[in-house]
């Protein structure tokens, strides 16, 4: 549920951002505001995620802290499950609202205006049923002074799939964003290095499980397939046909192809990291020179024609990522301690090394659908904890934006197939076990509340969108709404087509 804040004298919307470390564009969508973005006395807010814990400095005490972040005292009290006399000890970390879990009515408001408002819609549909039925509410009446809780409404797009443990089990999920379900599609066969990769059709996921076991789940007939026995560590990638997948067992670069059951084997000393290219006759694969330095080489699928891509004269790099269209790759490195995001261009070699976060800590890049942007976890440390941001930038590293913040030491990320959308883990109540997932639309950046579990390890949006995009057409007058296809134009005043 949203959380909102009471616009204090002296407030700015700078400042308050500032106070929780919230990106300011995140703010201002959160809240619909326009430019020139003025905010007044008594204002509500409602204030996205942020950095909700303060570390106690020798001399504070609750009052001074309450009011350096403009909130009435029992909030911090309650919030904290503080007894009297509320005593506080330098070193203690404090948990500090953004606000209160309500938002009270003002005269004149109606269900929908406050849905438009505060983002209760999805796809561009206004949804005040949402509100209406988490408050119970009998009918669409609401009065002044009412405190209505306002929820988050579902992102919208195609499935997501989950690794996440329920119960003490790892086990593969299915979270359909659109209407908020969820399916558990495996049993007992999951593991904490369980990460799922979808087929490029959609109807397939593969992951590594129990006993370093590759799982095939075919989510039409609900069939589970064994394939082979590898490190739990290795990447899969599905062919552009979706009917093989490439993985390293040994010196070996497998093929594997999941109708047939039947497998071609390159000899690669070395490989790692193998991935397809969108033609489907190619692959892209980390090695090491005739010196040991690693490179990128690429070879067509039937081990002819190996061409060394890179001429690093030294390097150490992970989470190598080849983009869609197959023109980019990324790679992570030098280390855990310093990990910056490098963007390679396949047909040059050039490289160009993303800017990132304060600490030069980036973890869990991933490519845009087309190609254009990389959306990664950026790790900062403001003195009471780990957090990360959530951030993107281009291949050539020159339009750094930063989208907004997970808990998390480390969020894994994923892009939704219509390139409008990220997904990210946050809810850490330690940095080894995150519990939620939220999601944002990268060109109105406010964020969602997908779900929660138990503990969720990795996070990933289907390829591909089986359900056209839509628009929606409104009609005040008349009280109309239309959902009707993206791709359809007006021919008329009345008429589409």
């Amino acid at each position: 549920m949203q959380m909102f804040y009471t616009v204090n004298p002296d407030d700015t919307l700078y400042l308050i951002a500032n106070r929780w470390q919230v990106p300011l564009p995140s703010l201002i969508a959160a809240n619909q505001l326009v430019p020139p973005y003025i905010i007044f006395i008594g204002q509500q807010l409602s204030m996205p995620p942020g950095v909700t814990t303060y570390l106690v400095q020798p001399g504070d005490y609750l009052y001074r802290i309450a009011h350096r972040y403009s909130i009435p005292l029992a909030s911090i009290i309650q919030a904290n499950r503080l007894q009297p006399p509320y005593i506080i000890q330098p070193g203690q970390v404090l948990t500090i609202p953004e606000g209160v879990p309500y938002y009270v009515v003002q005269q004149g408001e109606t269900l929908y205006e406050i849905a438009a408002t505060f983002n209760v819609q999805t796809e561009g549909e206004i949804r005040p049923q949402l509100i209406r039925r988490v408050n119970q509410l009998p009918s669409e009446t609401i009065y002044p002074g009412m405190n209505l809780v306002i929820p988050y409404a579902q992102v919208g797009t195609e499935s997501l799939r989950i690794t996440a443990a329920q119960g003490g089990s790892f086990d593969i999920w299915l979270y359909n964003p659109r209407n908020g379900s969820s399916s558990r599609l495996t049993n007992w066969l999951g593991e904490q290095y369980s990460e799922p990769y979808w087929s490029p059709d959609s109807k397939k996921i593969a992951f590594i499980g129990k006993n370093e076991i590759v799982y095939v789940v075919d989510l039409e007939s609900g069939s589970t397939a064994r394939i082979d026995q590898i490190s739990p560590n290795t990447l899969l990638d599905w062919s552009p046909n979706s009917m093989q997948l490439s993985y390293v067992k040994g010196n070996q670069i497998v093929l594997y192809h999941v109708n047939t059951n039947s497998a071609r084997k390159l000899n690669q000393p070395d490989a790692n990291d193998v991935q397809w290219f969108p033609s489907g006759d190619e692959l892209l694969f980390k090695s090491n020179d005739s010196d040991g330095t690693p490179q990128f080489y690429r070879i067509q699928t039937d081990g002819m024609n190996k061409r060394q891509i890179t001429q690093f004269e030294e390097a150490s790099f992970f989470n190598v990522r080849l983009s869609p269209d197959g023109s980019y790759a990324l790679y992570t490195g030098p280390g855990v301690r310093v990990s910056l995001v490098t963007t390679v261009n396949i047909a040059t070699g050039a490289t160009h090394t993303l800017q990132g976060g304060p600490l030069e800590k980036n973890y869990n890049p991933e490519w845009s659908s087309n190609s254009e942007r990389t959306a990664y976890s950026a790790t900062f440390y403001p003195e009471s904890g780990y957090y990360s941001y959530i951030q993107m930038d281009d291949r050539n590293g020159r339009n750094l934006q930063t989208s907004t913040i997970s808990d998390c030491f480390s969020s894994d990320v994923t892009w939704s197939p219509d390139k409008d959308k990220i997904a990210y883990i946050s809810g850490c109540q330690n940095a080894m076990n995150p519990n939620e997932a939220w999601g944002i639309d990268v060109s109105h950046p406010v964020p969602i509340h997908l779900f929660t579990a138990d503990r969720i390890l990795f996070l990933k949006w289907s390829p591909s969108q089986t359900a056209s995009r839509k628009k929606t057409y409104r009609n005040k007058v008349y009280q109309v709404l239309l959902r009707y296809p993206a791709d359809w134009q007006l021919t008329g005043d009345k008429q589409f087509e």
